[in-house]
């Protein structure tokens, strides 16, 4: 497709920010790199919300509406950080009014829905830009830099813990149910880790997962464990809780030649440190000579923003696509479908399957 690539030499690209919850780490990320972009509105259904983000904010109006949005002639970008049952109409919305988008997790909640964004972001010729800001942490980033580079060797296995703590007010409101949220912790808490599995080892060929709702009385699942076969032949596992009173999130990878572990802070684990270990000092000499002077740039929302500009400015893909959601909306959808069946499902996810349409009871 070829995407509408905006000069960046001649002024930034004008933002609004959709939903200042969550959307509160997109002002920040454009923040950081306010010579590229600058954020023009910002918009919530709660006044105390919008009006307390814009007065923080020189020359920012406040918004009450998405629609206040698409009718602003002075919008390039819409940051879309709404809750999850919204993404879909609003981003169609966006391409319809000309907008370029950038869109929270989950960017939609079935295949089907979000092959018909794909459609649509070509038929507009306007990019949408999924976000995944866990992969721009230091730490993963020097593991990604390693695997590419061919340093690691064969992957072996992997695991991810997202062990975190969700309590009966957190799902005052919205959360918690399969039409609003749109699944529980496989969805909202864990596809950052199921997308770092992918992300270093590639695709996945098979899962097999079990859910269970044993910590809040809600629709959505909030316990999971799941199995996954890559397509390389390595093995990954993912255990996932909101009902640790410990709040972790982990990642280990062993490969033939090195094992990486991150650190286990619960938001922020995919920064620095790492601890990378080499199986030999041969290893140690080749993971030295690839790590000097890498620069794994800034990370979280602003490194991913700083990495969009850039791609723009080389006229390259975007640094998270829509295929990228696409792969993990479909390792996602094969969780749910192997929970509901009690079955190994392979990928890929055809477009006759039931679960294509949507993994919500």
């Amino acid at each position: 497709m070829l995407l509408v690539v905006p000069d960046l030499t001649v002024e930034p690209l004008r933002v609004a920010i959709v939903g200042l919850g969550v959307g509160l780490g997109h002002v920040h990320g454009y923040k950081q790199n306010r010579d590229r972009f600058s954020i023009v509105a910002v918009a919530d259904p709660q006044e105390s919300r919008r009006d307390g983000t814009a007065s923080g904010l020189r020359g920012v109006r406040a918004l009450s509406s998405f629609e206040e949005v698409l009718e602003a002639d002075d919008v390039d970008v819409v940051s879309i950080c709404t809750p999850p049952w919204l993404h879909h109409e609003q981003i169609l919305a966006a391409l319809d009014a000309g907008k370029h988008v950038v869109a929270e997790k989950p960017v939609v909640g079935s295949l089907q829905q979000l092959d018909e964004v794909i459609a649509a972001s070509e038929a507009a010729d306007r990019w949408v830009m999924p976000v995944f800001q866990y992969r721009y942490g230091a730490g993963i980033q020097k593991v990604k830099h390693l695997v590419d580079e061919g340093v690691t060797g064969t992957a072996y296995v992997a695991m991810a813990d997202v062990a975190w703590r969700r309590r009966p007010e957190y799902y005052a409101g919205w959360r918690g149910t399969w039409a609003n949220e749109l699944g529980g912790v496989l969805l909202s808490h864990s596809i950052h880790a199921l997308d770092l599995l992918t992300y270093v080892l590639g695709p996945v060929a098979s899962v097999y997962a079990r859910t269970a709702v044993r910590v809040n009385d809600v629709e959505t699942e909030d316990c999971a464990v799941v199995a996954l076969e890559l397509a390389d032949g390595s093995l990954a596992t993912l255990s996932a809780t909101l009902g640790s009173a410990a709040e972790i999130s982990r990642h280990r990878f062993s490969f033939a030649h090195l094992s990486a572990e991150s650190g286990t802070e619960a938001y922020d684990h995919t920064g620095d440190p790492w601890e990378i270990t080499a199986d030999s000092e041969a290893d140690q000499a080749a993971i030295d000579a690839a790590l000097e002077g890498f620069d794994p740039g800034p990370d979280s929302w602003p490194g991913q923003i700083h990495r969009l500009a850039d791609a723009l400015d080389a006229e390259e893909p975007l640094p998270v696509t829509l295929d990228d959601a696409r792969a993990s909306l479909e390792l996602v959808t094969a969780c749910y479908r192997s929970a509901a069946t009690g079955e190994r499902t392979e990928l890929p996810v055809p477009d006759d399957d039931p679960f294509y349409g949507g993994w919500q009871p």
